[in-house]
């Protein structure tokens, strides 16, 4: 009997074994997600963050979020020790756009573990493009950079067409406007600065009416930077206030148009105009253009405080970026996870198997 007991406890033993055994290979295999943010304060990026965690989260993948203070060795040691902390997926929101040498040192890093980067371009001129192809383990989610300042271009023009003797507040035929950039040496920033302008003077020019005017003749640029790039509110609000003191109702030349490449821009231009009697019921309304569609703005738009954006689909670049990190853990490789999105709202580029477009839509009111 004693016999049979110790028998009986060994198979038990054993068993235990094989099947604590069988729970390391699966536990070794999981996918641990990291996800690297340029920025915590971003709103936009907010928006995309809370989207993504509740996505992640339902589809039952690890995850953590780590914020790199728009600080780009931070960023680059960030992702040294997620990986040898175990990571083995990075979803990464570099601090430098448009740098295809800041890319290629976070691929290098990461050796055979997929990176999926998105919203901030790592490249320009088409330099992303052979970054991809020489990066098989690698891929971009982002969006088209020139679509929305042409989208923004035409919203202005159109409305600016439609509303000219409203919007003309000295009545001198001619619309002088201030145009509000997110951060010098963004892709998306560049292409809003130029289009948001360019396309609206077409609109403009081809009904007869003259071309938007840059509100300071005298200025060698026709934008004003957020000088930290962060392109926040409160940097619109500052340039706002102070260009209220010359430029005014009162001196014949006020600003009569705000192009601005963000919603948050947009926001800090509304509380300028509104601190000096404009863009509120009754008063009047400074047409106020931004991107991104967030919540805030709106509220402005909702108030008639603000014209129009441009909706960034924070849910849309979620469900890609979730959408992607599912099937890599699947087995997919990057270019074959982007293929096998069926999102309508997702479009892998023309020019580049490893890079995926979320498409922008005009905003104003529902």
């Amino acid at each position: 009997m004693k016999k049979l007991l110790a028998i009986a406890l060994a198979l038990v033993m054993v068993l235990g074994l094989v099947a604590c055994g069988g729970d390391d290979p699966a536990a070794e295999g999981a996918t641990k997600v990291s996800v690297f943010w340029y920025d915590e304060a971003d709103v936009y990026l907010s928006s995309v963050r809370a989207e993504l965690n509740t996505a992640l989260e339902a589809a039952e993948v690890e995850y953590d979020n780590q914020f790199a203070g728009k600080d780009q060795a931070k960023q680059i040691e960030q992702v040294k020790t997620a990986i040898a902390g175990g990571s083995n997926l990075l979803v990464v929101n570099v601090v430098t756009s448009g740098d295809p040498d800041i890319a290629q040192s976070i691929i290098d890093a990461a050796g055979d573990i997929p990176v999926i980067f998105f919203n901030r371009a790592i490249g320009a001129d088409g330099s992303d493009v052979a970054l991809l192809n020489d990066n098989a383990s690698s891929c971009f989610i982002g969006t088209d950079a020139p679509e929305a300042g042409h989208m923004q271009g035409k919203m202005v023009g159109e409305y600016v067409l439609a509303n000219y003797e409203t919007v003309d507040l000295n009545g001198d035929g001619v619309i002088t406007y201030a145009m509000f950039k997110g951060e010098e040496g963004n892709a998306e920033a560049i292409a809003r600065t130029q289009f948001g302008v360019e396309d609206a003077d077409a609109v403009l020019t081809a009904a007869g009416k003259p071309a938007l005017e840059y509100f300071d003749a005298q200025a060698s640029q026709k934008w004003q930077t957020d000088p930290e790039g962060a392109w926040s509110a409160k940097a619109a609000k500052d340039y706002m206030d102070t260009n209220l003191v010359t430029y005014n109702e009162s001196a014949g030349n006020m600003i009569e148009l705000v192009i601005c490449n963000n919603d948050g821009m947009a926001e800090g231009a509304v509380a300028s105009l509104q601190q000096a009697g404009y863009n509120a019921e009754g008063a009047h309304v400074v047409p106020v253009f931004g991107v991104d569609a967030t919540d805030a703005a709106k509220a402005l738009i909702a108030e008639g405080a603000m014209i129009g954006t441009v909706k960034q689909d924070a849910n849309g670049m979620a469900v890609a970026i979730c959408e992607t990190v599912k099937a890599i853990a699947g087995g997919k490789t990057p270019v074959d996870a982007l293929a096998s999105l069926t999102d309508e709202r997702l479009t892998v580029a023309g020019d580049c198997a490893g890079k995926l477009y979320v498409a922008y839509a005009p905003y104003t009111g529902e």
